[in-house]
This record gives C-alpha cells, structure tokens and sequence, in this order.
C-alpha cells in the first residue's frame, strides 16, 4: 500500500527543511536506511535515512523546496499503484519556493567612460534570487549586480565564494575588463564605482537565524548575565605551541591551534570549579559529570557550536585533532546535532577577526561563556616598575548569576589565567 514520506525533525530545533538534493529518483527501489536525500536544516545539511520500504513512486519537494516537519516529501509503494489520492493535496509542494513579490526594474549601472555599451540584465529583481544574507550584504556594499552571478550553493543559490569570485575577476582584468565576466545571460558589467542609492530590501529570515534569535534571546532576557574581564600573559602558552608543533613537525594533521591550548586551560579549571560546569534547571542546578566544550564557529548565514566532548579526559594534541574535524564538518554543514548541542561551556573568540575584546551571550545549558580577543603587544609594567612589552589577550567571561556568584567567577577567571601564563602548573 502507498504512503507519504514525511519530512523529519532531523534536529532538536528543526521546523522546516530544504531539500538540496534527492539521491533517488522516480522509481528507484527503497529500502530501510537508504539514503533518500540531503536535507538542509536549521543548523547543518544533514542524509535523511528512509524508514519506507518499496518504490519510489513520485518525488514531491524537488530539489531547493522547502518542507515543514510533518509535511508530505514523496510517495512510497508499489510498482504501478494509484496514488492520487496521495499526492493531489501536496502537489503544490512539488516546486521549490519563490518570493512572491513584484520584479522591480533594475537600477541602472554605471559604466567607466570608456567601456563598450553595457549588455541587458537579466529582467529578475534581487528579491527573486536565491542568496545567503552575508552574500547579499557584500553585494550591496561593493556594488555587484547578484543578477549576474551563476550560484553555486544548495540549489544554485549565491553564497559568499560566489561575491569573492566577482570581486577577484574584477581586480584581476580591471574596471574596463570586468564587461566581460560571465553571468548565466551571457556578459555583463559588474559595476565597481558608487552607483544610486540602493532601496531597502526585506531578506527573510533562514531556519538557522530564527533559532540563533530564538534562543540567544531567551538566554539573555531569562539568564541575569554579569561579565568579568581579565589581561592574560599569552607569551607562554604561545611558546609552549611553539615547542609542541615543533615536536609534530611530521604529524599529518598539521600545527595544534592555540584554541586547542585554552580549550585543555579550561578544562582543567572547570575540574577546580564544577559550579562554572552546570546548568540552572529552575528547581535544581545541575553539575555536570563531563567537560563538554564548544567553540563558536561563524558559518555564512549564522553561528554553529561544534563541542569537543570529554575534554578533562583528553590532551591537547587529541582535542585539536577532535576541533579540526568539527570545525571542517561545520563549514561544509555537514554536523549532526549530536556534534553541536549539549555544551557545558562554550568560548567564542573573535582574535582572527582582529577584535580586542568583546562581551558574548551565554550558550544554554551552560551557565558560562569566555569570550577571547585577539592576541596582541602591548606595554606592561613589571613589579619593580620597568616597563616591557608583553603579549597580552583579553578575556571576558559571561556568567548566569543564578548558579555562579561573583567570586567564584573571579576565581575561575584568576586561576584561568595562572594556568595559561604558567603551562608548567598543570603537571603538578
């Protein structure tokens, strides 16, 4: 008998899923576990394993459209059957989904004096492509027409390499050069002088960015946060890298990061102060049994924390190699909500972004969250007065006061900094 392949919760916080490619097709044989299709959820593009058995008798959500959880996807049965009476009530769900506002006309661009005359645009408005906010965002500010780049995200859809690759050909051939870069209608100008004031433009939220919203809100209005900050001494810790990678000259997986290094520093201090390590449950505070810690990871269209599980268990060589896979699977969408939920501490560092410091907003269920500056020189003033230049990070830690007073985050945040600026202590 024919039935409905329901599109899944493939996360805790899934609502909605796109299907960015099917892996069978009408009439394939299905079996349990089969994969049927990669589906882009809220937080990753995630395999959506068949738990039908039959033939694969009509798709509904073709490639780039968009289900709710619950909603109809494909039909499953046998070879031949009747399903009309399955698929007329979802067929409207058959085409990927498009923005139903008015095509408004295209902004003229301006030309350099001496380019040729410039070719039509695609006759689309922006508010039709399928774009990424950030890409959306880089457009606009360095003045690239988005409707002549070919996407080459999920479903033809541009995402940020596609704005870096306008930019590039643009550098590379000069303003007058640039007529020539091909979009899918054939030639067309890029414009990279200042044109008209740009319009406002609505951009709808994505499933990801919802929950981001959704759930930093309610962390910050449910959590009272306070924020301690503190100057670190970095040069040990950065010299005690130095000496480790050293000694992995040969080692495949490359140079350990100095996030692997404060992850294990850490670690080892939430051993000292379990109370940082829980999670306010309204009636109770739970302390958790293991050290689970994430590290913020900026994706296009959102944040994602990949967590490191286990972390007072392991070293700092396996941790960075434990990072190193998660940071490329979270970059490619390819975590599983088990690999980025369930931190019992996280820390966000915006040191290769070139930022000094920064507070950050704590991420549930931890009740803790250290954000990390860049690493920087900076004058510092001995105890007996001299004056040297040091290399110096600022951190600041985030805590929920209902389960972490003042001084015990004090404490945490003091012997955090004895562990980074005297590695030596952690043997004892």
């Amino acid at each position: 008998m024919a039935e409905q392949v329901l599109m899944l919760a493939l996360s805790p916080t899934m609502e909605e899923g796109t299907i960015v490619t099917w892996h069978k097709k009408e009439g394939d044989s299905i079996a349990q576990s089969d994969i049927l299709c990669e589906v882009e959820t809220d937080k990753a593009t995630m395999e959506y394993e068949s738990v039908n058995e039959g033939t694969l008798l009509k798709i509904l959500v073709s490639d780039g459209g968009q289900a709710k959880v619950g909603d109809p996807i494909a039909v499953v049965g046998e070879p031949g059957e009747d399903i009309s009476g399955l698929d007329k009530a979802a067929e409207r769900k058959a085409e990927p989904a498009t923005v139903t506002a008015q095509p408004a006309a295209p902004e003229p661009t301006v030309a350099p004096k001496s380019a040729a005359p410039q070719p039509a645009t695609p006759q689309v408005s922006a508010e039709q492509l399928k774009a990424s906010p950030l890409a959306r965002k880089m457009a606009t500010e360095r003045g690239i027409d988005m409707r002549v780049l070919q996407g080459s995200g999920p479903a033809g859809r541009i995402v940020k390499r596609d704005i870096e690759k306008a930019l590039r050909q643009v550098a590379s051939r000069g303003p007058a050069e640039a007529i020539g870069i091909q979009g899918p209608a054939g030639p067309a100008f890029i414009p990279t002088a200042a044109g008209p004031a740009a319009k406002d433009e609505r951009v709808p939220l994505s499933g990801k960015r919802k929950i981001i919203a959704q759930r930093l809100a309610e962390s910050k209005f449910s959590a009272p946060h306070y924020y301690l900050r503190i100057d670190v001494d970095a040069g040990a810790m950065m010299a005690a890298r130095q000496r480790l990678n050293a000694l992995l000259l040969k080692d495949p997986v490359g140079k350990v990061s100095p996030n692997a290094f404060l992850i294990k520093f850490v670690a080892e201090t939430l051993k000292k102060y379990p109370v940082v390590n829980s999670s306010w449950q309204g009636d109770a505070i739970l302390r958790f049994g293991k050290i689970d810690i994430a590290l913020a990871v900026a994706q296009e269209d959102g944040l994602i924390t990949p967590v490191v599980r286990d972390c007072g268990s392991k070293g700092i060589v396996q941790i960075d190699r434990d990072l190193k896979l998660l940071i490329d699977k979270a970059r490619n969408n390819k975590l599983t909500p088990e690999e980025y939920n369930g931190a019992t501490f996280t820390i966000s560092s915006l040191g290769t972004s070139g930022i000094l410091e920064f507070t950050a907003i704590i991420n549930p269920p931890g009740s803790a969250i250290l954000a990390v500056g860049r690493i920087h020189n900076a004058p510092v003033a001995g105890e007996d007065g001299t004056i040297s230049v040091r290399s110096q990070m600022i951190l600041t830690l985030s805590c929920d006061h209902r389960v972490i007073d003042g001084a015990v985050g004090a404490a945490f945040l003091s012997d955090l900094k004895a562990f980074i600026e005297y590695p030596i202590d952690l043997l004892y």
